[in-house]
């Protein structure tokens, strides 16, 4: 029998994808407007011998990825993603962003054309000519649907434990933005819609390569003021970024959740930060300490600093943004950690206009 209840399916089943789906899960359980069942595309791995996606259907558990927290009973994983999103109206992409291409090719023509896509990947993609793809532009570009994004302080951990926080969608269309707050909000999960998209993405994006400063800081041992001064010049750096290349945005978007709150908690709780402070204590590579320390989970710091890099040298816009390409180079191994602080001393933040005029920054 038809019905026109709205069906969800959430495309990523990792660390972030697993919390959501916690969200998502019990909305479309109470919503009389939603499909109780949502899909949760999985890919599929043997856990002692037995499929994830069977793990998670008969124990409502993802053990892998978010261990020890219960996901709603009508949350189904499918290992298979045209199954899983076929009849979706909505499409929640929680990957990690170096995968969305190769999925996007797999969905096209095999989804509903009237799909609507909510992004939750923070990074960027390389484009052609030197610049770089917002990962929902690609996502619009290859499916030929709108799709919106959500970024915000949400460590994934905490947002499975139920702590309060909140979160910020970006979306143009008011016609969608209400069924995307009622989609995404709970009690513990507040949700502000705006209307600048690109600046929410681009803010998700590039806190991730503040993390690692603020890693290599702690790493260092050089304090909380030092740490401060990271933070600050990452935001400074992480406005001009969006004035420069994505003009016509707001700055009261910065003080949403997805911007200076996203880049605090950011910078003294996630991923990024703990394995850049790994990085300089052991004299780990980045690749090494990913594959030891985070079960699975990608990064994505050093490689959103890597496609920002890419695009700065290409715009010749380096020494613009000195702290994004000190954080590159030390990524890579062509600078020491230990150089981080010089290569900021003299940002233009710190510098009066008449010195901007004449500095070789």
């Amino acid at each position: 029998m038809a019905t026109d209840k709205v069906k969800v399916c959430i495309v990523g089943s990792g660390n972030w994808g697993s919390a959501i789906a916690k969200i998502v899960g019990a909305n479309a359980k109470n919503l009389s407007n939603f499909e109780d069942r949502v899909t949760m595309y999985v890919y599929e791995e043997l856990i002692d011998g037995k499929k994830l996606t069977e793990i998670i259907n008969e124990t409502h558990e993802n053990v892998k990825y978010l261990p020890g927290k219960k996901l709603p009973e009508n949350v189904v994983a499918v290992p298979d993603l045209v199954e899983a999103a076929k009849d979706a109206d909505y499409l929640i992409f929680v990957v990690p962003h170096q995968f969305v291409r190769g999925l996007c090719a797999t969905m096209l023509g095999k989804i509903k054309p009237t799909a609507v896509a909510l992004s939750l990947i923070k990074g960027f993609d390389i484009a052609e000519g030197g610049g770089i793809d917002l990962i929902s532009h690609i996502i619009t570009r290859h499916l030929k649907i709108p799709c919106a994004v959500l970024m915000g302080a949400n460590l994934a951990n905490e947002v499975a434990d139920e702590n309060f926080c909140e979160t910020t969608i970006g979306c143009k269309d008011q016609k969608i933005a209400p069924i995307l707050r009622d989609m995404m909000q709970a009690s513990y999960f507040r949700v502000v819609v705006v209307d600048d998209e690109d600046a929410v993405e681009v803010c998700g994006a590039l806190k991730n390569i503040v993390a690692c400063g603020a890693g290599f800081v702690d790493g260092l041992g050089l304090g909380d003021n030092t740490k401060a001064a990271v933070i600050r010049l990452g935001l400074m750096e992480m406005i001009r970024f969006v004035e420069v290349f994505y003009p016509g945005s707001k700055l009261s978007t910065f003080f949403e959740s997805c911007g200076v709150a996203d880049l605090i908690t950011t910078c003294y709780g996630g991923r990024n930060r703990k394995v850049s402070e790994a990085f300089v204590k052991t004299g780990k590579s980045i690749k090494d300490l990913e594959t030891e320390m985070l079960n699975g989970q990608k990064l994505q710091g050093p490689i959103t600093a890597e496609e920002v890099n890419f695009m700065l040298k290409n715009k010749k816009m380096e020494e613009k943004f000195p702290l994004f390409s000190a954080i590159h180079r030390i990524c890579i191994g062509e600078l020491k950690a230990s150089e981080l602080i010089n290569c900021i001393r003299n940002h233009p933040e710190h510098m009066s206009q008449s010195q901007l005029g004449s500095a070789k920054l």
